[in-house]
């Protein structure tokens, strides 16, 4: 049933749904220690789009045990990895008007299988241009707590390229980024002298269409599941230990609805995976990542990565109506780059209007301003921000102190100022909305 519900993460022996193990949630009240205990899919958060559901502590039967794997075999792709490579070299074999693609399938299409798609959508004498470009072929997938493959813009995507090539990294670990990994790829292979490689790793299963086994793992970065085993590990183990381990950056672009604690687990697990390289001085250093997420979520990154800071390049997308870049005011593009790399080494287009503060030691966007009282550029937003002596720190523009609160908002807000606390954990000083209790 609804209400507060706080994520405990992967557990040992979990049953699994079709998107792999399933993570541990309970239940929470106000006033109350954690309640019942809960499986349910770590990629799926709404259930229409995975119902499964387990009580920790439900004796399940066997029959049903053997109805749920029955269940799991048959929500699989038609085809596996490697059938799928060797269905690729067959296709493009074929002369430029036997290639075809079926929309409704997303699938490329053999002769031998026209017959069996004939009352479906599909797009004709599919070119090498298409098939190297598979991010622009599919269809985006745009459930934003799932799958949510908004695509970098070209601008975003040669930006992010560009800053790789000149921090000198060699191998990009792409975690759901697969327009990036594309452009890495179509480059690798028409300019010789480029030498970065990529290896994505993705929940969506038709990039094996396209890929290699030692180019693409199906992976769900919500339970650090590779759904081809320990082969599939294995692959992502080699890339991250080519040369002992260094010249290799992660760069990951999650879904913004998805839980913050699970994605940090998986992050975590892959540094630790490039951390057992041989390579002497890991013990302190985290591997290389960009983090790609709202500016909102400032706070819940640094909770599980304190070395991590935000870049205030606003990255944009295709096909995702808000999140562009050039729009004013409230309308910009919310999304940021969080990075452990130092702040001062990543340099931002100053056509683009951003600009190097010597004191914070960082490029900034043209409006943050540097706060002599904050002794920072404090801006989140690439607006303006003012400094509330009261509050003592700065806040958006738009918002004012407020009396009964005590603190800045929004001018047309109600004061819900309340001596109970939070409604989950009874604490006081944030709402429920906040509650690091919840997920």
């Amino acid at each position: 049933g609804p209400g507060p519900v706080a994520l405990l993460g992967p557990a040992p022996g979990a049953p699994s749904c079709p998107h792999g193990p399933a993570l541990l949630f309970a239940k929470t009240s106000q006033g109350k220690e954690e309640g019942r205990r809960f499986y349910a899919c770590s990629a799926c958060r709404d259930r229409k789009d995975c119902n499964f559901f387990q009580w920790e502590d439900e004796k399940v039967s066997e029959t049903r045990l053997a109805a749920r794997e029955e269940y799991n075999r048959n929500h699989q792709p038609p085809f596996t990895h490697k059938q799928n490579v060797d269905r690729y070299k067959n296709f493009v074999l074929l002369p430029l008007s036997k290639r075809r693609f079926c929309q409704e399938c997303q699938q490329l299409l053999l002769p031998a299988e026209w017959e069996k798609h004939s009352d479906h959508q599909f797009l004709c004498d599919i070119t090498t241009a298409q098939l190297k470009s598979p991010s622009q072929l599919l269809y985006p997938l745009e459930n934003k707590k799932t799958n949510a493959q908004y695509l970098f813009a070209d601008r975003s995507c040669q930006f992010l390229l560009n800053l790789l090539i000149d921090l000198g990294f060699r191998r990009v670990l792409s975690v759901g980024t697969p327009r990036l990994h594309e452009m890495i790829q179509s480059k690798a292979s028409q300019e010789e002298e480029f030498s970065i490689r990529s290896l994505l790793l993705d929940i969506d299963f038709r990039y094996s269409q396209f890929y290699t086994e030692d180019e693409f793992c199906h992976y769900n970065m919500f339970n650090h599941h590779f759904f081809g085993g320990e082969a599939a590990r294995e692959t992502c183990r080699k890339f991250l230990y080519e040369e002992n381990g260094e010249r290799v950056i992660m760069v990951t672009d999650p879904p913004f609805g998805g839980l913050v604690e699970a994605l940090a687990s998986s992050f975590k697990k892959l540094m630790a995976m490039w951390k057992e390289t041989e390579k002497e001085g890991h013990d302190n250093n985290e591997m290389p990542m960009f983090w790609i997420f709202p500016y909102f979520f400032e706070s819940r990154i640094l909770d599980f990565f304190p070395s991590f800071s935000m870049v205030d390049y606003q990255v944009d997308y295709d096909n995702h109506a808000l999140y562009k870049h050039g729009k004013t005011g409230r309308r910009q593009s919310p999304v940021r780059i969080f990075t452990n790399l130092t702040p001062s080494m990543i340099v931002l287009p100053e056509e683009e209007g951003y600009r190097f503060c010597a004191v914070c030691e960082r490029y900034v966007s043209s409006g943050n301003e540097h706060c002599e009282i904050c002794n920072s550029c404090t801006s989140k937003d690439g607006r303006r921000w003012k400094h509330c002596v009261l509050c003592k720190k700065c806040v958006k523009p738009s918002w004012f102190h407020c009396n009964n609160c005590n603190c800045c908002t929004l001018q047309k807000h109600s004061c819900e100022k309340t001596d109970v606390g939070c409604f989950v954990c009874g604490k006081a000083g944030h709402k429920r909305s906040a509650c690091p209790s919840v997920s």
